[in-house]
């Protein structure tokens, strides 16, 4: 009879133990996504406006690439918004703006894009302000999309330039969660950041990988040994996380996707960006979660 009293009694302490265990567990997960959802978010987006958006060149009946990337910062203003309505008034002092590289000829796009830098802390937080910006992000996008398809000038697209020069001052600061989302084809080429270094480049082109001749199925082998890939840029942007979103690689060469995968992967890398991901163009139904899981759910990574 005292050995069965010692037995119940032994897996009632043990039970009491596994429930403390547990309900510590639960707080300490509470406790870290609060702090987490507590966070001041600087939120910016790169838009490719070369001519991967043109309706003659690029044209896509199930949806025009110009209305994906649309969707795209339509899912991402919203998550910005979710975000900051989680958040107590007092503990908001979040931004989010909007980037081109090279900056278009048009002066309205210019003018535009100034217009969407949003910097909003407990004093203009108004719940008015906040119900305003997902309208305002996508009417003023819409613009700027419009715009340059209308004038029809593509001058290409300088992102490698924009992470060597303009990434640290302008998308990181000190004391802020620094998320920058790019969107893009994959691709990368402009007139005036034309450097190749060995088998280093500034540029991604489908002319240049077939040149490298990295359209076989050995291109990954080819990769590794002669070291093909974006010139690296001596920046450590370990503070910085970023979404590619939009890769829609040329059909003529069944590796392309792959390539360009492995060319950003391994100079996102090279940066130390520990948190990035590389998607490619999808209708935006598709892509929201991606984009919401992205900004909001740090705390799983």
């Amino acid at each position: 009879m005292k050995n069965i009293f010692k037995t119940i009694l032994m897996a009632v302490l043990l039970v009491s133990i596994f429930s403390c265990k547990q309900d510590t567990h639960k707080y300490e997960n509470e406790i870290s996504i609060k702090n987490y959802g507590a966070e001041n978010y600087n939120l910016s987006i790169l838009i490719d406006l070369s001519d991967r958006i043109s309706l003659k060149k690029n044209p896509n009946p199930t949806m025009e690439y110009f209305q994906r990337d649309l969707g795209y910062i339509k899912s991402v203003s919203e998550t910005f918004t979710q975000h900051l309505k989680e958040k107590r008034i007092r503990q908001i002092d979040d931004k989010m703006q909007l980037f081109f590289n090279p900056e278009p000829l048009d002066p309205k796009i210019n003018s535009i894009s100034k217009d969407l830098r949003i910097v909003i802390d407990k004093n203009n937080a108004s719940k008015g302000f906040l119900n305003s910006i997902n309208a305002n992000y996508t009417a003023q996008t819409s613009k700027i999309y419009t715009s340059a398809i209308k004038d029809d000038n593509y001058i290409g697209s300088d992102i490698w330039s924009f992470f060597d020069n303009k990434v640290k001052d302008q998308c990181i600061e000190n004391g802020y969660r620094n998320i920058l989302i790019v969107l893009t084809d994959g691709y990368i080429y402009y007139d005036g950041t034309l450097i190749k270094e060995k088998n280093r480049s500034t540029y991604i082109t489908p002319e240049l990988i077939r040149k490298n001749g990295l359209n076989t199925q050995d291109w990954e082998k080819k990769i590794k040994d002669q070291d093909f890939g974006f010139i690296k840029i001596n920046s450590d942007l370990s503070n910085l996380e970023v979404l590619v979103l939009g890769i829609n690689p040329s059909k003529s060469n069944p590796y392309e996707e792959k390539i360009i995968k492995a060319y950003w992967t391994k100079w996102l890398a090279e940066m130390n960006i520990k948190h990035f991901e590389i998607k490619n163009a999808d209708l935006p139904s598709n892509m929201d979660k991606i984009i919401n899981d992205f900004i909001l759910k740090k705390q799983q990574i």
